[in-house]
């Protein structure tokens, strides 16, 4: 059995998506390890799978799997993605999709670009979740390298973000698995330094949960602006810079977070039987 595919990214951060809604599709943790690899399959940060949703106005489901086969809640860079494709198939300006998080809902916005309503960040240490009680606003048993105390938040899945004075000077590759495996997350973590330029404009990079250092990470960039205006430090909208290049993220009055961005279609193309079986 082989399977049709669209290679797609936002902004760097790159991924394989499979549309399953007609004919499932439930690949193994070696499947996806397989397909993710960047020497031997196609290569991605994270797997997507669109499947059927039984929620009423729900196009779809869209499954993530991260690139060593773990599943995530969310992820915001291939939420535009989905959210682009939807779009299209539709011809409207709105759709709507499920994720393990909750209900998405994008829309187009100017330039090509679209927005996705990521909805409400969590900010109780056990809905990032904790290991432990702790004020998420600052994490102070979070500390390694002399990065301490991060900000926790929940955008369907967890985050910690770092502020740092140089966000280039930081040794991603070095203290990236070190929080994402410490023992206060015990779901693991994704996490950001983010370097505040202005109000309006923050430097950030990231190391994924599952994924390591990738060019983007939209739901990373959501949580850097709710941190960010937790702790006081910009506007309520701001423009986060990263590798691949620039998310607009707001945190609206009514508690809503919308990630505005670019998509792009790189390639499609057909999996073969053997990668299909993950060999």
């Amino acid at each position: 059995m082989t399977r049709e595919f669209l290679k797609m990214h936002g902004l760097g951060n790159d991924f394989v998506v499979i549309d399953a809604r007609s004919t499932p599709y439930s690949p193994a943790a070696a499947e996806v390890r397989a397909i993710a690899d960047r020497r031997t399959g196609v290569g991605c940060d994270q797997f997507i799978v669109l499947e059927p949703s039984k929620l009423p106005g729900a196009a779809g489901f869209m499954r993530i799997r991260n690139a060593d086969g773990s599943e995530a809640g969310a992820c915001g860079n291939a939420s535009r993605c989905i959210g682009w494709l939807l779009l299209e198939e539709s011809g409207a300006d709105r759709a709507s999709f499920e994720t393990a998080a909750g209900l998405l809902h994008a829309s187009r916005a100017d330039h090509g670009r679209i927005t996705v309503d990521m909805g409400p960040p969590r900010l109780d240490w056990d809905a990032i979740p904790l290991a432990a009680p702790a004020d998420t606003l600052r994490v102070a048993a979070v500390e390694h390298a002399g990065f301490a105390g991060p900000v926790a938040v929940n955008m369907g899945n967890p985050h910690a973000v770092f502020f740092v004075d140089d966000a280039e000077a930081v040794p991603l590759d070095e203290v990236g698995p070190v929080f994402e495996n410490h023992p206060a997350f015990p779901e693991r973590a994704n996490i950001e330094f983010a370097q505040v330029l202005s109000p309006t404009a923050i430097r950030m990079r990231v190391w994924e949960r599952g994924a390591g250092v990738t060019q983007a990470c939209g739901s990373g960039s959501c949580a850097t602006l709710v941190a960010a205006v937790r702790r006081g430090l910009t506007a309520r909208k701001a423009d986060i810079l990263l590798d691949g290049g620039t998310l607009t993220i707001e945190w609206t009055e009514d508690d809503r977070v919308l990630m505005t961005g670019p998509v792009a279609l790189s390639f499609s193309g057909r999996l073969s039987a053997e990668m299909v079986a993950g060999l």
